[in-house]
C-alpha cells in the first residue's frame, strides 16, 4: 500500500537517533546525514493519522507487523574501514640524539641547582634562641663524650685478645697445616668489633633516655648522633678490617705499617667529617639556627671534603698504583688481571665516588650519605664474597683427580679426561662469578635492577637457557667419557693376563672412537644452537645441499672411504704390518678412513689412498717362509755337498735364538737344478712372521762356514777365447801366432 510506505518514511525520519535492532550505528549515522531536515508538524499529524488507520484495519496491521519484522531480521551493513595513513616518524641523527639527551640531563641538573638556590635564599627564617641552643648542645655533648669514652674503653679491653688471635693465626699459617685459621681469626675480630659497636649503641640508648631532660629537641639531636655514630663506626670497622693499623698480624693484605696507619687515619677522619657533618651538624644547624645557614653549611662541608679527597687521591696516585702492581705480581693469574686493571683506573673511580657524593649531598642532603654508604658496603661485601669464591675455584683448578693404578691401567685416558672436564667447568664457573659480580655491583649503585631482570623477562629466559646448556654439555661430556673409556679399556691390556687386542681391532676401535667424537660434537653443537634461539633448520638444509654437492665432486673420496672400510673388515692389513703395495714395500704406520701411511726402510713415508690399492702383499699373516738355494760346482760330489749343507743346518738349529724363530723342522729338497757349470741344492724353513730374513741371514753365514770347511767349491766362471777375424789385404804370417781378441766372450 502506498500510504503505508509514506507512513514508514515519515515515522523513520524523526527517529534517526534511535537504535533499531539489526541496524548499526554507522547506518543510523549515514541516515541522519542524508535526512538531516526534521519533518513539519503537518507531516507528523498525517503520519500519526495513517498509523491509526493502519492499526484499525486487521490486514494492514498484520502487513505492517510483517514489514517491521523483516526490517528487524535484515543483517546490518558492514562498516566501511577508514584508511589512516601511517604515522611518519622523524628520523634523528646520532648528533641530534646526543644533543637531546644532554639537553635533558642538563635541564634536570639546572633545575636541581635552582632548587638548591631557592632553599638557601627563600626558605622561611627562624629566630635563633641562644638559651635553647646552649641547653641542647650541653646535653648533646655530654652524651657524645660518654658514648665515645665507653667505646674507647671496651676497645682497649679487647686489644690483647686481638693480638693473641693474630699471633695464633699467623703461626698456623706459617706451619701450613690449614689455610683457614688466619681468615677465621680476621673475620672473628671483625665480628667482635661489630658486637662491641652494638653494645655501645645499647649503652648510648640507655644514656639518651636519661639525658634528654624530657625535651623533644634534645632527644632528636641525640638520636641523630647515635645514628651517625653507628654508621660511621661500622665504616671504620671495615677500615680496621682492611688496614688493621695497630695489629699487623690481623692484616689480610701485604701493606706496610706506615702505609696502613696513614690511610686508616685519613679515611677515618674523612668518614667522621662526612658522617657527623651531614648527619648531625647540618640538621642541628637547620633546626636550631636557620635553614639557610644549614644549607650553606652543607655546601661548605661537602666542598671541603671533596677537595681534600681529590688531593689525597692524586697525591698518592703513583704510590698506590705501584703497590697494586706489586700485589698483582704476587697474586694468582686470574686475580692479577683485575688488580692490574684496577691499578690503571683506581684514581678515576675514587674521584667519581666523591664527586657523585658531593652532588648527591647538595640535592638530597638527608639520604645521600645513607645511599652512598649502603652502596659502598654492599659493593665491598659483593667483592669480598666474589673474591672468596674465585679464590676457592682457583685453588681447585690447581688440584687434580688421581685415580687408582688399576683404574689407570684399565682406562688410560680417563684421569686426563676427567681433569680436563673439571678444569673447564671450574673456569666457566669463575667467569659466571665475575659476570654476576658486575651485575650485582650495578644493582648496588641502582644502575641496573638485577633482581627484576632475574625474575622477569630476559633475565629469567637467560638463566633458563644457561641451565639447559649446562645440562646438555654435562650429559654430552658424561656420555663421551663413558663411551671413550670403554673403547680405551678394550684397547688396553691388564695385569691379569689379558693380551693386547690385535692390530685390526685397535685400528677399528680407534676409527670408531674418532667417528663417535665427531657425531657427539655435532649433535651437541646443534642442540646448543637450538637452545640459544638459532634456527638450525637452514643449517641442516644447507648441510644436506652441501653434502650433495660434495658427494658429486668427491667421488674418489667416497671410494677411498668405502674401500678402506672393506679392507679393515677383511683384516687386510693393520698398523705395524710389513706390506708391499705396488712398487712400495714398507711398514704400515698409520691407517685412517681415507688412506694408509707406509714407511720404507729408506725412511721415506708414503700416503696411499685406499682406492688406488688394487692388490697388496702382507708379510705378517701367520707364518714366514725361507727358500734357500745354493749353487755348487758341477765337478763336486753331490753327497759331500749335501752333507755340508745338512751340517750347517744342524748347527744353526742348535742356536736357541734361531730355533725359537723356526716353526717345525727344515725340509731338504736335495738337488733341484743342473747346468753345464753347477748344480743347485735347496733347503726350506717355516718361520714366525717377519723372521724369515733373520733365519736366512744366519743360514747363509753357517753354509759359507761349512762349505769352506768341507772344500765345496762354488761354480767357476769360464771364458772361451775366439780368434780375431783375418784381413784379406794383409794375410797373416803362418809363423806368427794370432793376437788375442779385443774383449773376452763368456
Amino acid at each position: 500500500m502506498p500510504w503505508i510506505l509514506l507512513f514508514l518514511t515519515l515515522l523513520c525520519a524523526p527517529l534517526q537517533a534511535a537504535t533499531i535492532p539489526g541496524i548499526t550505528a554507522t547506518a543510523a549515522n549515514s541516515a541522519s546525514s542524508t535526512q538531516s531536515s526534521e519533518p513539519s508538524v503537518e507531516q507528523k499529524k498525517a503520519a500519526y493519522a495513517a498509523l491509526a488507520d493502519v492499526l484499525e484495519n486487521d490486514n494492514s496491521r498484520k502487513e505492517l507487523i510483517d514489514q517491521l519484522r523483516k526490517v528487524a531480521t535484515t543483517p546490518p551493513q558492514e562498516p566501511v574501514p577508514e584508511i589512516t595513513p601511517p604515522e611518519v616518524k622523524e628520523q634523528k641523527t646520532v648528533l641530534e640524539n646526543v644533543t637531546e639527551v644532554s639537553g635533558y640531563y642538563g635541564e634536570a641538573l639546572a633545575s636541581r641547582f635552582a632548587q638548591l638556590y631557592r632553599n638557601i635564599t627563600g626558605s622561611p627564617h627562624k629566630a635563633f634562641n641562644p638559651q635553647t641552643f646552649t641547653n641542647a648542645a650541653s646535653h648533646f655533648l655530654l652524651l657524645a663524650v660518654l658514648v665515645f669514652a665507653f667505646w674507647i674503653l671496651v676497645r682497649q679491653c679487647v686489644m690483647p685478645l686481638y693480638r693473641r688471635m693474630g699471633k695464633w693465626g699467623r703461626r698456623k699459617n706459617r706451619e701450613r697445616r690449614n689455610w683457614l685459621q688466619l681468615p677465621a681469626m680476621i673475620i672473628g675480630a671483625f665480628i667482635i668489633d661489630l658486637l662491641l659497636l652494638v653494645l655501645t649503641l645499647f649503652i648510648g640508648q640507655l644514656l639518651r633516655a636519661r639525658l634528654n631532660a624530657d625535651n623533644s629537641t634534645i632527644a632528636f639531636q641525640q638520636s641523630l648522633f647515635l645514628n651517625a655514630f653507628a654508621l660511621i663506626e661500622f665504616f671504620k670497622a671495615i677500615l680496621r678490617l682492611v688496614f688493621c693499623p695497630r695489629i699487623p698480624e690481623l692484616r689480610p693484605f701485604r701493606i706496610a705499617d706506615g702505609t696502613a696507619r696513614y690511610w686508616h687515619l685519613r679515611l677515618s677522619a674523612l668518614s667522621s667529617l662526612i658522617g657527623y657533618g651531614l648527619l648531625v651538624a647540618v640538621p642541628i644547624i637547620s633546626n636550631q639556627v636557620n635553614v639557610q645557614v644549614g644549607a650553606l653549611a652543607n655546601v661548605v662541608i661537602m666542598l671541603c671534603i671533596t677537595v681534600w679527597a681529590l688531593y689525597l687521591i692524586f697525591h698518592n696516585k703513583r704510590e698506590i698504583q705501584h703497590n697494586l702492581i706489586e700485589l698483582a705480581n704476587h697474586s694468582l693469574a686470574f686475580f692479577s688481571l683485575f688488580i692490574r686493571a684496577l691499578a690503571l683506573v683506581w684514581h678515576w673511580l675514587a674521584s667519581a665516588y666523591f664527586v657523585v657524593l658531593f652532588f648527591f649531598s647538595l640535592f638530597d642532603p638527608g639520604n645521600s650519605l645513607k645511599f652512598m654508604m649502603s652502596a659502598s658496603v654492599n659493593s665491598l661485601a659483593i667483592l669480598s664474597i666474589a673474591a672468596f669464591l674465585s679464590g676457592v675455584l682457583s685453588r681447585w683448578l690447581n688440584k687434580t683427580i688421581t685415580l687408582s693404578p688399576q683404574v689407570q691401567r684399565n682406562y688410560p685416558e680417563l684421569q686426563k679426561r676427567l681433569n680436563g672436564w673439571l678444569s673447564a667447568a671450574l673456569k666457566t664457573a669463575r667467569i659466571l662469578v665475575v659476570c654476576a659480580t658486575i651485575m650485582l655491583l650495578l644493582n648496588a649503585w641502582r644502575l641496573f635492577d638485577f633482581w627484576h631482570w632475574l625474575n622477569y623477562g630476559a633475565g629469567e629466559k637467560t638463566v633458563d637457557i644457561l641451565i639447559r646448556i649446562a645440562l646438555i654439555l654435562f650429559f654430552s661430556a658424561v656420555g663421551w667419557t663413558l663411551l671413550a673409556s670403554l673403547i680405551e679399556n678394550r684397547l688396553a691390556s691388564d695385569i691379569h693376563g689379558r693380551p693386547l687386542p690385535s692390530a685390526r681391532t685397535r685400528t677399528l676401535l680407534t676409527l670408531f672412537r674418532n667417528a663417535l667424537a665427531v657425531v657427539i660434537s655435532t649433535i651437541t653443537v646443534m642442540i646448543v644452537l637450538s637452545e640459544i634461539g638459532v634456527n638450525i633448520a637452514p643449517l641442516l638444509a644447507g648441510a644436506g645441499a652441501l653434502g650433495l654437492a660434495i658427494s658429486f665432486g668427491s667421488q674418489t673420496l667416497v671410494k677411498d672411504i668405502i674401500t678402506g672400510i672393506f679392507i679393515q673388515f677383511e683384516n687386510g692389513m693393520n698398523t705395524g704390518d710389513l706390506v708391499t703395495i705396488g712398487p712400495l714395500t714398507g711398514t704400515v704406520e698409520r691407517m685412517s678412513i681415507r688412506s694408509v701411511g707406509v714407511r720404507q726402510d729408506t725412511g721415506a713415508y708414503h700416503i696411499i689412498p685406499w682406492s688406488s690399492i688394487t692388490t697388496f702383499a702382507n708379510f705378517v699373516r701367520g707364518i714366514g717362509s725361507v727358500v734357500a738355494n745354493y749353487d755348487v760346482d758341477r765337478h763336486e760330489e753331490t753327497d759331500k755337498a749335501n752333507q755340508a749343507l745338512k751340517d750347517a743346518v744342524a748347527e744353526l738349529m742348535e742356536q736357541e735364538d734361531i730355533r725359537g724363530l723356526v716353526i717345525g723342522e727344515p725340509s731338504f729338497a736335495g738337488l733341484v737344478g743342473l747346468t753345464n757349470t753347477a748344480f743347485t741344492l735347496r733347503v726350506t724353513f717355516t718361520t714366525l712372521p717377519l723372521k724369515q730374513w733373520t733365519v736366512r741371514f744366519a743360514l747363509d753365514t753357517m753354509v759359507k762356514k761349512h762349505f769352506d770347511r768341507a772344500g765345496v767349491r762354488p761354480p767357476v766362471q769360464t771364458y772361451q777365447m775366439l780368434p780375431a777375424p783375418q784381413s784379406s789385404a794383409q794375410p797373416a804370417s803362418p809363423a806368427s801366432p794370432p793376437p788375442p781378441p779385443a774383449e773376452p766372450t763368456l
